[in-house]
């Protein structure tokens, strides 16, 4: 009798996996349909294919991202547009998924809509995939009855939100190259060709200009305590990323973000588009204007910007119109509250903000090209600044010694 290693996935749409003895692989599956069930694999428990199964269950047991969500709601979109039933439509995605971890998350979501809830309270129990604006988008079209145009205009939205990420994401990485780069080959110059020189400038120290005996203790101290360097640099890295976590640390690196040279404008287009874009779905997805204005605080993704949307909830609560609060705010362009305001007074503010939004994505484009073309050769002249300044240290005291020898 030999051991089998299985993946099942049971009625209620949970997927286990174990070994099982019998005598061949034809046994071991006829006993686990036995048992119930959707037998997914069986395979020799020990082989090389069970190496790679457990490397591929690693790989996919992150949980899903924004891209998987995006291709989910896709083809869900898709097909209750062609005409088939929620049930069946669940069915044939998570059939399609390759990460288990969401395809348990849909079969979930289908068994809640086959014993009779409503497809957003399905959702709602998993609010680490499907956040507010989802299900309220999906509620609010399964009062109006136009889930397939909403699902359409979801994944719109989500497309949006993937295609911003990756154009600020790219506009990062031209100068954090550049930036690693600077530290490579400042740290192979302090460290393997400066100490070339120490030799020859050996008992001359009081001939030798500040800079280069400022060089030469940094090279020693990096070379003899390289260790005291890199634990600073990892406790540095540590002591930032757990300050922002604080409420304290939050908001002064979110203020700081909108003060910084170059990114400033960038970011404030980032944050404008994506509160305008989200409050506008929102609106024209019939959505109440309270649980509008609380959603786009929270997926505003600054503190500041997040208050400014809490207080404009707060003054909406109270009976005032949005514009009203954001006059004071000083946060949105005097042009923009006066199109949220002229949307309030028309009633056509979805429209209003759906059309702010596409002009400052559009903004937020030419922004972030902008700024990587400032970016590129500010980085290379500050770059050449460093490496010139460590080889002229260099250079300039055997220039001043060969002068003394020829005297």
């Amino acid at each position: 009798m030999a051991s089998f290693k299985y993946e099942l996935r049971e009625t209620s749409g949970r997927i286990s996996s174990g070994v099982i003895d019998a005598q061949s692989v034809e046994d071991a599956t006829a006993a686990l349909r036995d048992q119930g069930g959707f037998v997914l694999n069986v395979a020799p428990a020990g082989t090389a294919q069970n190496i790679l199964d457990a490397l591929h269950s690693v790989n996919i047991q992150s949980g899903p991202g924004l891209k998987d969500v995006y291709n989910f709601t896709n083809q869900l979109g898709v097909m209750i547009k062609a005409g088939i039933n929620i049930r069946a439509a669940l069915g044939g995605v998570a059939d399609q998924l390759e990460n288990l971890k969401f395809q348990k998350i849909v079969n979930q979501i289908k068994d809640d809509v086959e014993s009779g809830q409503p497809f957003s309270e399905a959702l709602e129990k998993h609010p680490k995939v499907f956040g507010p604006l989802y299900v309220n988008m999906v509620r609010a079209s399964e009062m109006s009855g136009s889930f397939g145009h909403m699902l359409e205009r979801i994944a719109d939205y989500l497309d949006q939100q993937i295609e911003t990420r990756r154009m600020v994401r790219g506009a990062m990485i031209y100068p954090a190259i550049i930036a690693v780069m600077a530290v490579v080959t400042t740290v192979f110059l302090l460290t393997f060709v400066l100490p070339q020189f120490t030799k020859l400038f050996a008992s001359k120290e009081a001939l030798l200009p500040t800079p280069t005996l400022a060089l030469m203790a940094l090279s020693d101290f990096m070379r003899n305590y390289w260790y005291v360097l890199l634990i600073g640099v990892a406790a540095l890295g540590v002591g930032f990323f757990q300050a922002i976590r604080t409420r304290v640390g939050r908001e002064y690196w979110d203020r700081a973000k909108l003060q910084i040279p170059l990114f400033r404008r960038m970011l404030r287009a980032l944050y404008i588009t994506r509160g305008l874009h989200t409050m506008g779905e929102l609106i024209s997805a019939g959505v109440p204007m309270l649980e509008t204005l609380d959603i786009t605080a929270d997926v505003s993704g600054n503190v500041v910007y997040r208050r400014m949307w809490t207080r404009v909830r707060d003054a909406v609560e109270q009976g005032n119109k949005i514009a009203e609060p954001l006059w004071r705010q000083n946060l949105l362009p005097t042009n923009v509250v006066q199109m949220i305001a002229a949307g309030e007074e028309s009633g056509n503010l979805g429209d209003v903000l759906q059309d702010i939004s596409e002009f400052y994505g559009k903004e937020l484009k030419s922004t972030i090209k902008s700024v990587t073309a400032m970016i590129e050769p500010l980085m290379i002249v500050l770059m050449g600044a460093l490496v010139g300044f460590i080889a002229m240290s260099i250079i300039l005291p055997i220039f001043k010694l060969s002068s003394l020898v020829k005297e």
